[in-house]
């Protein structure tokens, strides 16, 4: 009964900044990893950012490295993902996803994630 659900997205100017949001319930979120995903027209999809549950462990991919900042809120369930600075490369569907995890390290490749959220859109244009 993983459920994940992303929210936040919207149309934003170059330059702009958005806040995702993903709740997360049905498992216990401190042995988790928690990534943002995202997916352009006619891109493969990427690992954005991700997070350990329990010590808040990170990582990012080199592209949004200073814009983009990943946190958790252990009492709400719930990860952000604060994008800065946008450009409309960054225009995509992000989707949440999680798995369970028992490291230190958590992972930006999407086959190491079992359970995925919907998708939002993200649109960066003038």
């Amino acid at each position: 009964q993983v459920q994940l659900v992303e929210s936040g997205g919207g149309l934003v100017q170059p330059g702009g900044s958005l806040r995702l949001s993903c709740v997360a319930s049905g498992f216990t979120f401190s042995y988790y990893m928690i990534g943002w995903f995202r997916q352009a027209p006619g891109k493969e999809r990427e690992g954005v950012s991700c997070i350990i549950g329990s010590i808040g462990n990170t990582k990012y991919t080199d592209s949004v490295k200073g814009r983009f900042t990943i946190s958790r809120d252990k009492a709400k369930n719930t990860v952000y993902l604060q994008m800065n600075n946008l450009t409309p490369e960054d225009t995509a569907v992000y989707y949440c996803a999680t798995d369970h995890t028992s490291g230190t390290d958590c992972d930006l490749e999407d086959i190491e994630y079992d359970y995925w959220g919907q998708g939002i859109q993200v649109t960066v244009s003038s």
